[in-house]
């Protein structure tokens, strides 16, 4: 029976693959299927009905509640020009040097990334940031690879990441946070050696340039959107809680939703932009939260004990448990979590993960080991993930040619990671 659900689960990659079904329909269907083939009843306990559909929907609740503040977050970013005031002030500060100004929407891009992820953080940092890089004569590819390898840089700050994998895994938020803490400076490593050698091996291209003004303002604050230079603290404000006070993910998130707003609105106007950006972030919000409804579906099914039992022989077979072995693996593997491959932990990635600890094949450090180190390939080089898509079609290049620049260094973050993992955990 293993095996059968094994090739279900690869019709799955298949049906998401090709694009026959979105991903979240995707999972649920694999999960439904994974239940049935595991002997789970309609109803009752380990059911269809009750186990994997009715716990499995909410299970990631938190999850979703963290990408809800965080997107409301980066509306207000948007709306209140803190944004778009940080990129600027770094361009200004870069003047004509290529290499400056891409440092500067790289750091920029960081922070933005430790707010928010997919498109709307690719927007915030770029929208101004890779026209800016473009003027300056940084190749179109690499100014979209410089933003989506800032992001993914502020990944491991992610509040929302954190809440993520410390649910799906079931893991303390304090373990998640200790291992992606581990993890940035390899993130961080590889996105400054991505801006040097790029800039460097590309040479300047001057291709289009941004639009300067026909008449000089007489408010620049007004014109440009600049935000106060206290209300550009805002990123850090979620982090410095979290990290320095041990405040929990949703009150931090909160909080920086509070300052951002305190600091940039009058009190006349808060009622209004609040309802405004929360019901913006509920448009930006909605798909992940789809997603994550599907994922909860799926770690449900899996961790059926029939589901185990069936899966656990198969997998156990071929995990290595050689800390050696487990390093090279895994990093052969890395392409497998591209194109929505079966090793995206936004996808069935997810389930494979809750069979790994559910079966007791590593320990569940072990796999948020794993699963995050995939996540920082996904973040960047995957041509399906929404960031690049916009990042890609936004500076005039195709996701593949972005994929295949910015692949051998988050390639090189995969490996970090699994030698982190192999040598802490294993």
């Amino acid at each position: 029976m293993g095996v059968v659900i094994l090739l279900v689960m690869a019709a799955g990659v298949a049906a998401m693959l090709t694009r026959k079904l979105p991903t979240a329909f995707a999972l649920v269907i694999l999960a439904v299927a994974i239940a049935f083939l595991a002997g789970a009843p309609l109803t009752g306990e380990n059911s269809v009905l009750d186990t994997v559909i009715q716990e499995g929907a909410p299970a990631l609740a938190a999850t979703m509640i963290a990408i809800l503040l965080g997107s409301w977050l980066g509306k207000l970013l948007d709306e209140t020009g803190i944004a778009g005031t940080l990129v600027r002030k770094i361009v200004e500060f870069g003047g004509d040097r290529p290499v400056v100004v891409a440092l500067g929407v790289l750091a920029v891009s960081t922070l933005v990334g430790t707010v928010t992820g997919s498109a709307p953080a690719a927007m915030l940092a770029g929208i101004i940031g890779i026209p800016a890089m473009v003027a300056v004569g940084i190749p179109k590819v690499t100014a979209a690879g410089t933003i989506l390898m800032g992001i993914a840089a502020g990944m491991p700050f992610e509040l929302p990441i954190w809440q993520f994998f410390s649910t799906a895994l079931e893991l303390p938020v304090d373990t998640v946070r200790g291992f992606m803490l581990k993890l940035f400076p390899f993130a961080l490593a590889a996105a400054i050696l991505f801006v040097l050698i790029e800039t460097r091996r590309r040479g300047v291209e001057h291709a289009w340039s941004l639009k300067s003004a026909s008449a000089k303002p007489t408010s620049r604050r007004k014109q440009l959107g600049d935000a106060p230079w206290y209300a550009l603290l805002t990123p850090l404000v979620p982090l410095v809680l979290a990290l320095g006070f041990d405040v929990a993910i949703l009150p931090s998130m909160l909080a920086g939703v509070l300052y951002a707003l305190v600091t940039t609105t009058r009190p006349g106007e808060m009622n209004k932009r609040l309802l405004r950006t929360l019901y913006g972030g509920f448009e930006i919000a909605a798909a992940p939260i789809v997603l994550f409804i599907a994922i909860g579906i799926l770690l449900a099914a899996v961790k059926l004990p029939g589901a185990v039992e069936a899966l656990e022989p198969l997998i156990k077979a071929v995990s290595p448990q050689n800390p050696v072995l487990f390093v090279i693996v895994f990093t052969l593997l890395v392409p497998l979590c591209l194109y929505r491959g079966p090793l995206n932990v936004f996808g069935l990635g997810a389930g494979i993960a809750g069979v790994l600890i559910a079966a007791g094949i590593y320990p569940a450090v072990a796999v948020l080991g794993i699963a995050t180190s995939y996540n920082q390939v996904f973040g960047v080089s995957d041509p399906t993930s929404t960031q690049t898509v916009w990042s890609a079609q936004y500076a005039g290049v195709t996701p593949q040619q972005v994929m295949l620049r910015t692949l051998p260094y988050v390639w090189a973050v995969a490996l970090g990671g699994f030698c982190v993992t192999a040598a802490t955990y294993l």
